[in-house]
């Protein structure tokens, strides 16, 4: 049986593997500003879930079983991508920290980067009318 596509209501979270977990919450908290979600439930292993509007990023301390493609820009890499206001501040944020970025050679308004396990993420800025 096909599904309907009109079943579908958005994204609901996204689960990247961290091998330290507070080197994880220290990249996505205190640099990328990400709250916590405290309704995370009792697991056997350690994570934390972190808010993204009305979305979720679970961070699982697991043993990490693959690196993606390896390749060095991460858009061409299995990565996450996260809508933001303003790619500006996150850039800043990065360069602050020491963290190496890509902007989107594309002309889109993306930054590519990496977190602390080699997970690529990109930040795409919204479109203000």
């Amino acid at each position: 049986m096909t599904q309907s596509k009109n079943n579908f209501s958005g994204l609901h979270h996204v689960s990247l593997l961290v091998s330290d977990l507070q080197r994880s919450s220290n990249f996505y908290i205190d640099v990328l500003g990400l709250e916590q979600d405290d309704s995370r439930p009792k697991l056997p292993f350690p994570g934390i879930w972190l808010k993204i509007g009305a979305q979720q990023i679970h961070l699982l301390c697991l043993d990490k079983i693959t690196t993606g493609t390896g390749a060095e820009h991460p858009g061409r890499d299995s990565h996450c991508a996260f809508s933001v206001s303003d790619i500006n501040m996150i850039g800043e944020a990065l360069k602050q920290q020491g963290i190496p970025y890509h902007m989107s050679k594309s002309g889109r308004r993306a930054l590519f980067c990496r977190d602390p396990d080699g997970n690529g993420l990109e930040f795409v800025e919204l479109q203000t009318e």
